[in-house]
């Protein structure tokens, strides 16, 4: 096995410490297993763990990856080189493991991590601190189609939802479902790279729907078309909780996507913590059904027709805008987990309702796409921007990360429009 690059930071920087004192004795690895420089998630965990006092390292894809800049990371690791089966991915975390040299709280930051540290938990337990979950739920609950079956035995609200095998399921389903639908691809975690194939896409026509069922049988799973729900502003909504070993929420809320990347159906560039009392039961619901421990990222849409918020998505982990939920006390999802792998009962979450947290380098498009609209004035975007609670990227304690997004942001506009022009045909002499 190749060995981990362990990349030095320095120590960690602690200048806005929690009022809920972590144990700096016991250290954390973010972990990540798709390739995503852009990730903000990973960013907020090192950075809250590391005002906390925490000693943080993380696995990234080295010092191009903004998050490796951050003055709260102690070290970032590298993954080998070669395919991250579950054999390469167990010794690489021993070695990790070895580097750190003490029992750490692991915090897997994508489905993929998630699923893993849950089915490889007995080979991970004695080098890390985990939930106890059980250990086949985050794939099931993360594969789309088996979340569906999930919900139908729950008695939770779910869109109406076929798998696509054939191009006749495609033709069968648009004309019980009807245009526009949704299509989905059911493990999206294992879409190779480069494959041209997004986790979800809107199907307008029924030429869009065959060529989607043409690329089934690949790594990604099953295809499905599920039924599109009208979204309208204030429609689309999430939760955030951490739940302990008895299933209870220990630390969570409700929050509202004010805006989108892609617009109303992408991740939230702008959201606000809000009560909604409806989608805080049903989320605590859902959990103690399942049985399920630690964190978890649930996204809900409202349907005005039905009168119900109907699940579409279900994380097993913590989502990228957890940060938006953090109280006056400095509490957030990720030191809660830390508190409680660590033997600390974490205290009650006192709700911030009206918080708001804000993506820089998605919001502006569908910003821009909201005033094509006329839903949204230049001056109240601004407004937005000088209101926002919390950014994902920038922070006066620690600027290189947001530098470093800019820049690599600004590379990858000039690579597209280098691509575009490079694909258009050539004017005639």
């Amino acid at each position: 096995m190749s060995t981990i690059e362990p990349v030095e930071s320095g120590l960690p920087h602690v200048d806005r410490p929690c009022a809920v004192r972590l144990d700096p004795a016991v250290p954390a690895l973010v972990l990540r297993l798709d390739d995503n420089v852009l990730h903000h998630g990973t960013l907020a965990a090192v950075r809250s763990l590391g005002r906390a006092g925490v000693e943080v390292h993380a696995v990234l894809e080295g010092r191009h990856a903004p998050a490796s800049r951050s003055r709260h990371l102690v070290r970032t690791h590298v993954w080998p080189d070669g395919p991250r089966t579950p054999q390469a991915l167990t010794s690489a975390l021993e070695a990790i493991a070895s580097v750190i040299g003490r029992r750490a709280v692991l915090i897997p930051m994508d489905d993929a991590g998630a699923v893993f540290a849950a089915e490889h938990a007995a080979a991970l337990t004695p080098l890390f601190l985990l939930p106890g979950q059980v250990p086949g739920l985050p794939r099931r609950l993360a594969d789309k189609a088996s979340l569906s079956a999930l919900c139908a035995g729950l008695g939770v609200s779910h869109p109406e939802t076929h798998v696509i095998a054939t191009a006749g399921d495609a033709a069968a389903a648009v004309r019980r479902l009807g245009l526009p639908l949704m299509a989905k691809w059911a493990r999206p975690w294992l879409l190779p790279p480069g494959s041209g194939l997004r986790s979800t896409t809107q199907v307008r026509t029924a030429q869009e729907a065959a060529r989607l069922a043409a690329r089934t049988g690949g790594p990604g799973g099953d295809l499905l078309f599920q039924r599109f729900v009208p979204g309208t502003a204030g429609s689309d909504w999430f939760f955030h909780g951490y739940f302990g070993d008895d299933s209870s929420c220990l630390f969570g809320g409700a929050g509202r996507k004010e805006r989108a990347y892609p617009p109303r159906a992408g991740l939230t560039t702008l959201g606000r913590w809000l009560p909604n009392p409806r989608v805080e039961a049903a989320a605590r619901s859902l959990a103690s059904g399942l049985g399920y421990r630690g964190v978890l990222d649930l996204d809900f849409r409202y349907d005005a027709a039905a009168d119900a918020y109907h699940l579409l998505d279900f994380n097993p982990r913590l989502g990228a805008q957890f940060r938006l939920f953090t109280d006056e006390r400095g509490l957030d999802l990720v030191r809660v987990l830390h508190l409680d792998l660590t033997g600390a009962p974490p205290p009650p979450g006192r709700p911030v309702h009206g918080r708001t947290y804000l993506v820089e380098n998605y919001d502006a498009f569908p910003a821009l796409h909201d005033r094509r609209a006329h839903r949204l004035t230049c001056a109240g975007w601004l407004r937005s921007l000088r209101e926002a609670d919390e950014f994902a990227w920038f922070a006066g304690d620690d600027p290189l990360p947001f530098l470093t997004m800019a820049r690599q942001t600004m590379k990858r506009g000039f690579n597209r429009l280098a691509r575009r022009r490079r694909s258009l045909p050539a004017a005639p002499r």
